[in-house]
């Protein structure tokens, strides 16, 4: 039956789920949503529409999954097809299966939004009064929302007009439907429906407005004109109540003593069941009279009130010391142990050892379910009830409701837990909270608070205990400096015992042991990788699993990088991590910028600037990685602005990379003592940091060409020398291919001859593979075509200029390419390029010189468009020219 006088609503809003929209319907409690959401509901279900459909109560926002439960089950055949992560998450939330440790809850939303995804035909996810959400399902349904495009018509109810669940962030917009008062025409429908009584027109009317046109509270104000002796006369007021609640509580006044108490208790369980309900002593009749009046109904699956209006107004009209007295009955009645201990809470006023000790069982079983903002709550209860003298005890419990607020992503409640703890807490207890302090700063990039008080964590733990260990580890991670970095990691290699609660910390600690020794300019000892990688197990270490492709990347094996990032990415994808994404996705944008892929680049960084704000991060590494794609592609403004912003920060890390940034900015517009001082201020941070190979940094070659184009020779001559140092202690085709092509601009700036630097430049890049830093080759050609003009040297300077303008062009260096062809139109002339041209070359080429498109050109010589393609890519390499409208210059009359 569809609801009364909203054909309107009714018909807009199906039009738009059927075109795959989202409706938000909202209004008052008691205006009709539900009665509209449930006839949109049967429609679908009706035309053949899968259904996840879920209707929350007030009740149940306690009851972690309850709702996602309901909206998954639909979806369960799915559910082996899942990654492993996600499904464990997904049978964790469906209770199919109990997961042998904690799971993480971003994993259920990628669960949940990988279930959504498998849906084939047509969908529609609808939510009842989504504001009753349990949190947990709340954040998993926000998230696969967001991420699924375009994914399942969305159908949700909310009192408020406020979107809920995220649906304006989703590519289509949501429509909000507002659900108006109803007249007096369908409110007498509704009456009779409901309580199989006619009013007269007048009496009618005045329901109506005093309910202002809400079908649930005229019910309620009709029902209390049927309890007066007699019906009111035109003059005569009708019943006043300030609230909906007054009007409820006057119908259970009526009701006899032992419904009451029944409805009473219904009203008390989050999920009320007949067998909870008869476990505490309610009789199978008691209901009758509640379901007569419209309160409730009941069925085998349980109780479930008429409206969620009912069980508030229940529940507030219950005293408080009768409140206390029925959940002490339900804790001791009830079969499932978290709706027990969920009833224990409540009851509680002061401390008790075994309530405290249930709630905290309780809080590991939501931990391990996935649902650790829960978790948390629940053990924060039960350090509030363990007695005083059980100190060791409470401080286990405030321990772990922090580490389930880190979990969850709260980082600022668990900075306040973690500050609350530390000044409670004493001895090891005290340690542990402050290294939970430390993690939550480093996870929210304030490293200089992580040092802080991962210093005081060290200095608080028993000496020599696994405990300290783990603080070393730590802190290793969170040092910038290598020396102390380098002493705390081998100092937590000897103190952890290697168990498998250790594994991933010990491999997180040689790859930062290994990463630190590489910056102190030891040797690379790769075997401490391989050590940390057999440890994985392929399970990504989050304490320094990035480390081995940043090494690979360094040494540009940018496949290998490439491989381990898009494992690494896959699994956090997998397990809904995306903290961990942002990350991993910000080292693949920087690996495909090295390997000269700048379109590949910029996807990643792209995903990784969208996903940084999204999850509120400083966006400072993937910010300055744009900006370096822009000064490649020779926006040289942007890149430029980018710099001058990131050198306001204090974080030394943030300002070195972009002095990096504002040094090559410089150097490509040709202010070389700018991009001279910048470099050195960068070496100067680094030697003061102790970093002697930064890995990741690759400025010496641009710092001397700086340096020589500024006049300043003998800083070209130190920086010469200081390259030679980094090349010996690691072999890597940049800083081969830098060597060389420093050793020529500096010959050539001091006047010594150039031919034996210059045979070793065209050497060197003959032996570097095309496709490994290919943007340094191009510039090996640059320099060699610049160096070659210097000395008169003309065709060999074109032949290598022309070359390097088509490969920074293939690239999109469009500085680069700029660059060359500046110094390939000193060379007074491009006509001797002409004859390098094949004839099919010529004719093609001349071809396009005359404005014919490919396929003309191709009819006209009897060739396909491809080939007419491929002969004018050679054309314009050997012209040294990149556009079609240059031919007609470059091009001697026919």
């Amino acid at each position: 039956m569809e609801p009364v006088g909203r054909d309107g609503v009714l018909a807009q809003a199906w039009r738009i789920v059927t075109e795959g929209g989202a409706v938000q319907l909202h209004g008052p409690a008691g205006i009709g949503k539900t009665a509209v959401w449930r006839a949109l509901v049967d429609r679908a279900r009706e035309e053949g529409w899968l259904v996840l459909g879920c209707a929350p109560t007030e009740n149940e926002a306690g009851l972690p999954f309850a709702a996602l439960a309901d909206l998954l089950t639909p979806l369960a055949e799915h559910i082996p097809g899942l990654p492993l992560p996600q499904r464990i998450a997904a049978e964790a939330v469906l209770l199919s299966a109990a997961p042998a440790e904690p799971v993480d809850e971003r994993a259920i939303g990628a669960a949940t939004r990988s279930l959504l995804a498998a849906v084939d035909g047509s969908a529609l996810l609808a939510i009842d009064d989504a504001p009753w959400l349990d949190p947990p399902s709340e954040r998993a349904v926000r998230y696969a929302l967001r991420r699924l495009a375009p994914g399942p018509s969305v159908l949700i109810s909310s009192r408020a007009e406020v979107t809920a669940l995220g649906l304006d962030e989703r590519p289509s917009p949501v429509t909000l439907l507002g659900l108006d008062p109803l007249g007096v025409g369908p409110l007498h429908h509704i009456l009779y429906a409901h309580l199989r009584r006619s009013f007269g027109r007048p009496l009618l009317a005045r329901i109506a407005r005093d309910a202002a046109g809400n079908p649930l509270l005229a019910i309620e104000l009709a029902r209390a004109v049927l309890r007066l002796p007699q019906l009111p006369r035109p003059g005569d007021d009708l019943p006043v109540a300030a609230s909906m609640h007054d009007l409820v509580a006057a119908t259970l006044r009526d009701l006899p003593a032992e419904t009451r108490e029944a409805v009473r208790l219904a009203a008390l369980l989050a999920a009320p069941t007949l067998r909870d309900l008869a476990a505490a002593g309610v009789p199978a009749t008691a209901l009758d009279a509640a379901e007569e009046v419209g309160l409730l109904t009941v069925d085998t699956r349980g109780v479930h009130f008429a409206h969620p209006v009912y069980a508030s107004a229940v529940r507030a009209a219950t005293p408080e010391g009768v409140r206390l007295r029925t959940h002490r009955q339900l804790a001791a009645t009830v079969a499932d142990p978290d709706e027990r201990a969920r009833q224990l809470a409540r009851s509680a006023v002061e401390p008790d050892a075994t309530v405290a000790a249930d709630l905290e069982q309780a809080a590991a079983r939501q931990r391990t379910r996935g649902a650790p903002a829960t978790a948390a709550h629940l053990y924060d209860r039960a350090a509030d009830l363990t007695p005083q003298a059980d100190v060791e005890d409470a401080g286990r419990r405030v321990l772990a409701a922090i580490r389930c607020r880190f979990d969850s992503g709260d980082y600022a409640a668990a900075a306040t837990a973690a500050e609350a703890a530390v000044a409670r807490l004493t001895g090891d207890q005290l340690a542990e909270a402050r290294l939970l302090r430390a993690s939550v700063a480093w996870a929210a990039d304030d490293l200089a608070v992580a040092v802080t008080f991962g210093e005081q964590a060290l200095a608080t733990a028993s000496p020599g205990t696994r405990l300290a260990g783990r603080i070393h580890a730590h802190i290793c991670l969170f040092q910038d400096s290598p020396a102390p970095a380098r002493e705390h990691a081998e100092t937590a290699l000897a103190l952890l015992d290697g168990s498998a609660d250790d594994r991933p910390l010990l491999a997180g600690t040689l790859l930062n042991l290994f990463f630190h020794e590489v910056r102190a300019g030891l040797p690379a000892r790769t075997e401490l990788v391989d050590r940390a990688l057999d440890l994985e197990d392929g399970r990504p270490t989050w304490l320094g699993g990035t480390v081995p492709a940043i090494w690979w990347k360094a040494i540009d094996d940018h496949g290998r990088a490439r491989t381990r990032l898009r494992d690494m990415l896959r699994y956090a994808t997998a397990a809904g991590d995306e903290a961990w994404q942002h990350e991993i996705l910000t080292h693949l944008g920087e690996t495909e910028l090295l390997a000269g892929r700048f379109t590949d680049a910029e996807v990643s960084i792209t995903a990784a600037l969208d996903l940084g704000r999204q999850l509120g991060t400083g966006l400072i590494g993937e910010t300055w990685l744009a900006a370096t794609v822009d000064a490649y592609r020779g926006r040289l403004d942007r890149a430029g602005a980018v710099a001058e912003a990131g050198l306001r920060h204090d974080d030394a890390w943030a300002r070195r990379i972009h002095l990096q940034l504002a040094g090559f900015v410089a150097l490509s517009a040709g202010r070389m003592r700018d991009a001279a001082d910048a470099y050195a201020e960068l070496a100067d941070l680094l030697d003061a940091t102790g970093v002697v190979e930064p890995i990741a940094l690759r400025f010496e070659p641009d710092w001397l060409e700086a340096c020589i184009g500024a006049g300043d020779l003998e800083a070209a001559r130190a920086i010469l020398a200081r390259l030679e140092r980094r090349h010996a202690r690691q072999v890597r085709p940049w800083t081969t291919l830098g060597l060389a092509r420093s050793r020529v601009l500096l010959a050539s700036a001091i006047g010594e001859a150039t031919d034996t630097a210059l045979a070793e430049l065209i050497a060197v890049r003959d032996a570097t593979p095309p496709d490994v830093v290919p943007l340094d080759r191009a510039r090996c050609l640059l320099v060699a075509g610049v160096v070659h003009r210097r000395a008169r040297r003309k065709r060999e300077a074109r032949s290598a200029l022309q070359t390097a303008v088509a490969e920074f062009t293939t690239l999109g260096a469009a500085a680069f390419a700029a660059k060359a062809e500046a110094d390939l139109a000193r060379t007074g002339g491009r006509t001797e390029a002409v004859d390098e041209l094949t004839p099919t070359e010529l004719r093609v080429a001349r071809l396009a010189a005359l404005g014919q498109t490919n396929q003309q050109i191709a009819d006209e010589l009897f060739i396909s468009p491809k080939t007419v393609e491929a002969n004018l890519a050679r054309a314009y390499r050997k012209l040294g020219i990149r556009r079609r409208a240059e031919l007609a210059r470059v091009l001697p009359a026919a």
